[in-house]
């Protein structure tokens, strides 16, 4: 009772569910194989195929995927020590009948989610979740910031900067939760319809705000410039997405020194923006797949919050007609920079 040991749940109990499984794994393989002429006793089928139905529906809607990987273990380590005489055609259709067990599964169970997922509408799906998340931490957000003004009471040194450390990671999932939408999108959400008059500056000081925060607990001293004309027309809220990623990634890889953003004219029409950190800068091996929303990994692609970010800034970029530029080197950390057109007001 290898389950047993693990589990906290009664032995007598695991043994009923197991036996819930063999009997759909039974009645499985009494489907395919409605006449039995030959093998082992030991596979043979004692349920007819509707009451390996009838059993199949029940098992798989309580029964651990864990305890039927048990099952197809102990079923194996049995055969082979009784030195059992099983012919391979039984053996293939009872451990085939055991795998489907595994992987099918009836309306109502908890793999709904998982079959979903591999759904044409996947895509739907994952933006209504990404939408779930960022309800309620917008609202985290909101109630840390106001705690840590002291709006709310004295707020000590040591409880601040733990509401600089739930601020921070509550932003990078509301982040993340923003870039799957964005991702799914194609990185036009926020450049649709025209451009309309705003504030440069409303717009630099906006992305510093949110990220105080984060730059406080850490310790590292925010700098801004605004050489620009500020009224312009565009899409502040494209700008603001891709200054606030810069400025959020810009924050996490520095360990020491400062973080800068600013923006200055070009030409009356351009205006060239930058986020520059003080870390160790990027490796070129990661330079290469820089705006990969998935890199390589030991165990095939991993999914990476940087990458992600940095590849829906290229995706907004490219919709306003630029495109994002970086330089970095380990002696002078990093700078990400890019030049958009905007019109005057």
């Amino acid at each position: 009772m290898e389950l047993g040991r693990v589990e906290r749940t009664d032995v007598a109990e695991i043994r009923e569910q197991l036996g819930r499984v063999a009997r759909v794994a039974l009645g499985a393989s009494a489907s395919e194989r409605p006449e039995v002429t030959g093998g082992s006793a030991f596979l043979t089928p004692t349920l007819d195929a509707a009451h390996g139905a009838d059993a199949k529906r029940e098992a798989l809607a309580v029964v651990p995927t864990h305890y039927v990987n048990a099952l197809r273990g102990a079923l194996l380590s049995e055969l082979a020590s009784r030195e059992a005489d099983v012919a391979p055609g039984e053996l293939a259709r009872a451990l085939s009948a055991i795998e489907r067990a595994n992987t099918e599964h009836t309306p109502g169970s908890h793999h709904d989610f998982a079959r979903h997922l591999a759904s044409a509408d996947a895509v739907n799906a994952v933006v209504e979740i990404a939408h779930d998340m960022r309800s309620p931490l917008s609202s985290i957000l909101f109630l840390v910031d106001t705690l840590r003004r002291g709006q709310s009471g004295h707020v000590t040194p040591i409880q601040e900067r733990q509401l600089g450390l739930i601020y921070g990671a509550a932003l990078g999932l509301n982040t993340l939760a923003n870039d799957v939408i964005d991702a799914v999108r194609g990185g036009q959400r926020l450049v649709d319809g025209n451009p309309v008059p705003f504030s440069l500056a409303e717009v630099i000081l906006g992305v510093c705000h949110t990220v105080q925060p984060i730059s406080e607990e850490k310790g590292l001293p925010i700098q801004y410039t605004l050489d620009a004309m500020d009224g312009r027309i565009g899409y502040a809220a494209a700008l603001g997405r891709v200054l606030l990623n810069l400025m959020t990634n810009a924050l996490k890889y520095t360990v020491e020194g400062c973080v800068s953003i600013g923006c200055a004219d070009v030409d009356e029409r351009r205006v060239t923006f930058w986020v520059q950190d003080t870390g160790e800068g990027i490796p070129p091996h990661v330079m290469d797949m820089l705006f990969d929303g998935f890199r390589p990994s030991a165990s095939g692609m991993r999914f990476s919050n940087a990458g992600l970010g940095l590849a829906i800034c290229q995706n907004f970029l490219k919709a306003m007609g630029s495109k994002l530029e970086v330089q970095s080197s380990k002696e002078a950390g990093t700078r990400f920079s890019f030049e958009v057109e905007l019109e005057r007001v």
